[in-house]
């Protein structure tokens, strides 16, 4: 698989929520904070896609042992992030 593109997506996906959170329905530009809180959630969203999709094709029991705990980390992550 080329993970060149799969880079240039996320990326473009990045900029994409960048971009659409600029734009506020009262018109004021979010502060850099909600700007970066948004990045770092959309981050993780997409490193926990990323790990399940590794977690279905995996055949090692340790490595999938290990993306779940992986897994699990980003979930606490996620859940003090909001």
């Amino acid at each position: 698989m080329a993970r060149g593109w799969d880079s240039k997506s996320v990326e473009a996906q990045i900029e994409d929520n960048k971009s659409a959170s600029m734009s506020r329905v009262d018109g004021q530009a979010p502060s850099p904070d909600e700007i970066q809180r948004k990045i770092k959630k959309n981050t993780l969203l997409l490193s926990r896609k990323r790990i399940l999709q590794e977690i279905e094709s995996s055949s090692n029991p340790r490595y999938s042992e290990l993306l779940r705990r992986s897994l699990a980390d980003l979930d606490v992550q996620l859940q003090s992030n909001s």
